[in-house]
């Protein structure tokens, strides 16, 4: 082994030699709680549990192949917002190499690795164990350590001879899981009609029911009432008399006539003959008997359908059970309406909040300085969706020496966008104070720190740069390195910092330069870097660089568009995935 070279141990496919008694006692102990359950979240929390009873991992996951990625289905000491977007591309990263090989993989330093995917930061040691199934990888069981050279041998050996067990115990739970739920689906298209659970307009609802209940029961009179909450009374949405859709009582009181006993008793009420019934309020002198089902959902009565003839005794217990039947998949179909209905006057109002949160960070994103700085300067950022979680500001400390700087927080969405004007506005407020790049990302981690919200952090590249000595000084926060194209080449600026909002006390390195009349200045989000082709390829830093080498002579706003055109195309014009920014700032 060459100095300075990790070490990466692949696992044979069988071994020869004895393994030892504690090993073999152990791989008994899993191997039997793995298979004691056909519940697939308790069989992957039992394996972690007692795996970590031996193995003592920091981070431990297991991913489920899902077409050709690998997706994680359960996992500890992972970011939730890790867990639900990282998509590991099959032969990529430790576990796609794992899954592509069918091999397991230890790598005693992931610093050293270059196929290592540095999703979580202090990583040193990972230990990678495909799951096969018939000599095909449904998924690997991942554990991983912040120490260099942690697992060993003989724990390869035990994950590796489980792995079977596990991928047979995961495909039992899954067939399992699938089987029970089929069968819960079809008990529940046995229970809901297929014609009212279509329809989500609950007007449209009511009028497709009455004809349901028609081709079941040759009523003469029907009425659907649903339930007022606010006014506590039973209104009248539908009325049919003899074929006819006519004007019936506008309300009636909870406690009022058959239809208020049914609600009441929360059960069918049948009268044969209403005149005999003191329930009974007179509403069409020629009716005789009166069947009223409660429509019940989750033990409340939204509503009640009500049937009338002018035949006495006209409706018999077969009625009443198949009315019964409609009335509750009526009640779930309403239900769903109802909630449709709401839904959309909740999107209808999210839109708008949505469109005004868009107008108000159009305008907090500052346009490009005019003033003379001796930079040609472009900023250019496209949102993935309604709003931007993806930042970049302008701070002028003076006539000769301008801040530039670039933000990504967490997530997308309103609430990153919101969290992106938090920190533009803490930015604006440290202008005075004209801090360079390392002091203001720090002033700025600890301003963000003491707001801290779970689960929400911000990267961010911070640059000053000085007119008349041409110098320009850069720190990083976990945002993608910046490239500078000087001399002829175009490179990244290798810094590197924890991103804010995450660890209180933080310092950060600065880099510093002077530039020359030509030399540019490219900062971008991970956006760009990261779009993807329908091959599941990156854009990649490569490209963007070559790019700028390749254009260099365009002005700023030229090179701007032509990186977003060459995403753009090499995604064959795919909705964005994550929102796109750039910052490109050209020496006069």
């Amino acid at each position: 082994m060459n100095p300075g070279q990790t070490r990466v141990e692949v696992a044979p496919e069988t071994t020869d030699t004895p393994l030892p008694a504690e090993v073999l006692a152990t791989l008994t102990e899993i191997g039997e709680g793995v298979n004691s359950s056909l519940d697939l979240d308790e069989v992957l929390a039992r394996t972690a549990a007692l795996i970590k009873r031996h193995i003592d991992y920091e981070i431990f996951g297991v991913l489920m192949v899902e077409g050709a990625y690998l997706k994680h289905y359960f996992s500890i000491g992972y970011p939730r917002e890790l867990v639900e977007n990282l998509r590991v591309p099959i032969g990529q990263g430790i576990t796609g190499t794992a899954a592509a090989t069918g091999h397991s993989v230890r790598v005693s330093d992931t610093s050293k690795d270059d196929r290592y995917i540095a999703a979580i930061e202090n990583v040193r040691s990972e230990l990678a164990v495909p799951l096969m199934l018939q000599g095909k990888p449904v998924g690997v069981l991942d554990i991983q350590s912040s120490h260099p050279d942690y697992f060993t041998p003989d724990q390869q050996s035990i994950l590796t001879l489980l792995a079977s067990r596990l991928a047979v115990a995961i495909e039992n739970a899954r067939l399992y899981q699938k089987e029970r739920t089929q069968a819960e689906t079809l008990l529940l298209l046995n229970e809901v009609g297929r014609e009212t659970s279509s329809i989500l307009d609950v007007e449209e609802l009511l009028r497709r029911a009455a004809d349901q209940i028609k081709r079941v029961i040759d009523y003469q009179i029907l009425s659907l009432l649903l339930y007022d909450e606010k006014q506590k009374v039973f209104r009248h949405r539908i009325d049919v008399k003899h074929g006819q859709h006519v004007q019936g009582k506008l309300r009636v009181a909870v406690s009022e006539g058959i239809v208020g006993a049914a609600a009441t008793l929360k059960a069918p009420v049948r009268v044969p003959d209403v005149s005999a019934d003191s329930r009974y309020l007179m509403a069409n002198p020629e009716t005789r008997s009166e069947l009223a089902i409660p429509m019940i959902h989750k033990g409340q009565v939204i509503g009640v359908l009500d049937l009338e003839s002018p035949q006495l005794n006209y409706f018999t217990e077969d009625h009443v059970q198949t009315l019964s039947i409609l009335a509750a998949n009526l009640a779930v179909s309403l239900e769903n309406a109802r909630l449709y209905e709401k839904l959309a006057r909740d999107e209808a109002r999210l839109e708008r909040d949505l469109q005004a949160a868009k107008r108000i960070q159009g305008a907090l994103l500052q346009p490009v300085p005019s003033e003379d700085y001796g930079l040609d300067m472009a900023a250019r950022y496209l949102s993935a969706r309604e709003v931007c979680g993806d930042l970049y500001e302008f701070l002028r400390y003076g006539p000769q020496q301008l801040g530039i700087a670039l933000g990504d927080v967490s997530g997308k969405g309103t609430a990153a966008a919101l969290y992106g004007a938090v920190a533009i506005g803490i930015m604006r407020s440290l202008s005075p104070q004209k801090l360079q790049p390392a002091d203001i990302l720090k002033v700025m981690n600890q301003i963000i720190g003491e707001r801290r919200i779970e689960g929400r952090f911000m990267t961010a590249c911070f640059a000053t740069w000085q007119k008349g000595k041409r110098k320009l000084r850069v720190a990083n926060a976990g945002q993608s390195q910046p490239l500078l194209y000087k001399d002829g080449h175009c490179e990244k600026i290798e810094l590197t910092g924890f991103p804010l909002g995450i660890f209180e006390e933080v310092n950060y390195d600065e880099w510093n330069g002077v530039l020359e009349p030509g030399e540019i200045l490219v900062f971008h989000s991970d956006g760009i870097a990261e779009s993807t082709n329908p091959e599941g390829q990156f854009f990649g830093t490569e490209k963007l660089r070559k790019l700028i080498e390749q254009h260099h002579e365009l002005q700023a706003a030229e090179m701007a568009d032509l990186i977003l055109r060459e995403v753009d195309w090499f995604t064959q014009n795919a909705p964005l995935a994550d929102d796109r920014t750039l910052v490109i700032a050209k020496v006069r």
